[in-house]
C-alpha cells in the first residue's frame, strides 16, 4: 500500500466555507424555565486538515435557551458546511460553540463531537460555556 506523500493531500475548503449566516432563532417564551435542549447529529462529516482524509461522528449540543432557541432545519444546513472544510476536532467544537453563542445567546451550551474510530483512536472533545 502506498500512502499520499504529505504535499499532495487531499483537497478540501478552508474555514471560510462554513457558513453562520444560516442559523436562524425563534423567540423562546418560556425564560423563567431552565430547559435544557440537546440535539444530536449523528451523521457529521468534516475533513482532517492534516491528511485530507474525511472524518466521520456525531456531534451534540446541549443548551439551555435565554430569549432564543436554534431552529434545527437552519442547524442542519449550517452543519452540513462543514463537510468538505479541513478542521481538528479540538477547533470544530469551538467553532460551533462560538457560532451558537453568537446566534442565539444561551445561559449555557455545551458542544460534544464523537469521533468514529480511525487510525485505531477513538476521540471524543467536548466545549462548555456558561453567560455570567
Amino acid at each position: 500500500m502506498e500512502f499520499l506523500p504529505l504535499d499532495k493531500k487531499l483537497p478540501f475548503q478552508g474555514l471560510e466555507a462554513i457558513q453562520p449566516q444560516l442559523l436562524e432563532t425563534f423567540p423562546y417564551e418560556y425564560r423563567e424555565r431552565e430547559t435544557e435542549i440537546e440535539i444530536t447529529s449523528d451523521e457529521f462529516t468534516a475533513v482532517c486538515p492534516y491528511s485530507g482524509l474525511p472524518d466521520f461522528g456525531s456531534i451534540t449540543i446541549r443548551y439551555v435557551p435565554d430569549e432564543y432557541c436554534v431552529e434545527l432545519r437552519a442547524l442542519k444546513y449550517y452543519l452540513l458546511t462543514f463537510r468538505n472544510v479541513g478542521i481538528y476536532y479540538e477547533h470544530l467544537v469551538n467553532r460551533v460553540l462560538d457560532d451558537i453563542v453568537s446566534c442565539c445567546s444561551p445561559r449555557r451550551i455545551t458542544v460534544e463531537a464523537d469521533y468514529r474510530v480511525r487510525g485505531g483512536l477513538k476521540t471524543r472533545v467536548s466545549v462548555s460555556f456558561r453567560k455570567p
